[in-house]
C-alpha cells in the first residue's frame, strides 16, 4: 500500500478522477469522499475494499470517523479488504491469532534457552570449583625417585645388567 499523501491526491483529483470514481467508472467531483483517500494510482486498493465491504459501505464508514481519523480508517480497510482476500474466514483475525501462535512458541523457545544457559552457568560454576582445588599431585603417593636412584644413575641396579653393559662408565 503507497502512503498516503492528501495534498497530492488534491492535485491528481483535477487532472484525472480518483481510483474510486475511475474503477466505478464515474465522474469525480469536488466533493468526491473517496478521492483523498484512494489517490489515481491507488486502484488495486480501492478494488480490494470494494470488492469486500462494498462502495457505499465504505462512504458510509468514511463519513462517520471524524476527519482526522479517516486516513487510518482507510488504511485499516485496506489492510482488512486484504486479510479478507487472502482468509476468507478469518480475515485479519487470523492474522493476528497466527502471530499470537508464534510469539507464545518463541517466549517457550526463549524460556528454553534460558533455562539451557542456566544450567550451562552452574555446570561451568562446577567444573571451576573443582578445577580450583584441584591438585593432580596431590593423589600420587609414590616418590619421584627411588633411594637407589638417587645416589648414581649409572650405578642403578637393574635384573641382568643388561642396561647398562656396553656403557662405558665416565671416569
Amino acid at each position: 500500500m503507497a502512503p498516503f499523501h492528501a495534498d497530492e491526491a488534491k492535485t491528481s483529483m483535477q487532472l484525472q478522477p480518483c481510483a474510486a470514481c475511475r474503477m466505478l467508472r464515474r465522474r469525480c467531483e469536488s466533493k468526491c469522499v473517496l478521492a483523498p483517500y484512494f489517490p489515481t494510482d491507488e486502484v488495486e486498493n480501492f478494488a480490494l475494499v470494494h470488492r469486500v465491504f462494498g462502495a457505499k459501505n465504505v462512504v458510509k464508514i468514511i463519513q462517520r470517523v471524524e476527519e482526522a481519523k479517516r486516513g487510518d480508517a482507510v488504511k485499516s480497510m485496506v489492510y482488512e479488504a486484504i486479510a479478507r482476500v487472502r482468509d476468507p474466514v478469518y480475515g485479519s483475525a487470523g492474522v493476528i491469532y497466527e502471530l499470537q501462535k508464534m510469539i507464545e512458541e518463541l517466549k517457550a523457545q526463549l524460556d528454553s534457552i534460558k533455562t539451557r544457559i542456566s544450567e550451562i552457568r552452574e555446570e561451568k560454576e562446577r567444573l571451576l570449583s573443582i578445577g580450583n582445588s584441584y591438585d593432580p599431585l596431590s593423589d600420587i603417593n609414590v616418590p619421584m625417585f627411588d633411594s637407589a636412584m638417587a645416589s648414581d644413575p649409572f650405578e642403578f641396579h637393574v635384573e641382568g645388567g643388561w642396561l647398562y653393559s656396553n656403557i662405558s662408565t665416565p671416569s
